[in-house]
């Protein structure tokens, strides 16, 4: 059964709490949190301080996508802050095994990101040390954009390369993500759907996340 990650970065930022609790009450189990450096991607979003804010008032997983050069430098920071899972980009990070054995270490979920041209195959010597993939289907920086078609072959490819080598993986799903995909995604192999203007975009939140829930079940 598929998940729905709603992603922070398209919520009302005046009204975290309320939006947070919206996507809580229609079912929601993880909010996903794009820290953006303005370097590794075009953009700046929030970053440590917020989700520490955040942590004090929900019990949701924190799916924290740290877009960021150099990530190792924070992993500490950001497990202090209350995440639950650290996804990291592979393009990001110079020694990729050392960070994922470094978020380990802290007890948390680690991640690799791959962006839209990246190969799967620079999974091959680390997948077995991971606990999710997090596939970009749109080029990482901004919300609002259009899948990228070629990336539901990257999913089935990814999927194949998770059961063989380490079924336990989540295969999570970032960008352009709608009810009108989702359920394609899903058949494809994605265990964990990310999806931001789709969800806090909607004029009712809460309908919009029971219609994902009862979409990908």
């Amino acid at each position: 059964m598929a998940k729905l990650a709603p992603s922070l970065l398209s919520a009302d930022f005046a009204n975290l709490k309320e939006e947070i609790e919206k996507i809580k009450v229609g079912g929601a189990e993880f909010l996903h949190l794009d820290v953006m450096d303005g370097n590794f991607v075009p953009n700046i979003s929030f970053g440590i301080p917020v989700i520490k804010s955040l942590r004090k008032v929900t019990d949701l997983i924190f799916d924290v996508h740290l877009m960021i050069e150099k990530p190792e430098r924070y992993i500490k920071d950001f497990v202090q802050a209350g995440a639950d899972i650290i996804t990291v980009h592979q393009e990001a990070s110079l020694h990729l095994h050392r960070t994922i054995q470094e978020i380990k270490s802290h007890g948390v979920k680690a991640g690799v990101s791959l962006n839209p041209a990246t190969p799967i195959d620079v999974l091959e010597y680390i997948i077995k040390d991971i606990d999710l993939i997090l596939i970009m289907s749109v080029n990482p920086g901004f919300g609002g954009q259009s899948f990228i078609p070629a990336m539901l072959d990257k999913i089935r490819a990814t999927r194949d390369l998770i059961d063989r080598e380490n079924p336990g993986v989540i295969l999570e799903v970032d960008g352009g993500i709608k009810l009108s995909n989702a359920k394609e995604l899903v058949e494809a192999g994605a265990d964990l759907l990310v999806a931001g203007s789709e969800v806090f975009g909607a004029e009712d939140v809460v309908e919009r996340t029971r219609e994902f829930n009862k979409l990908i079940v």
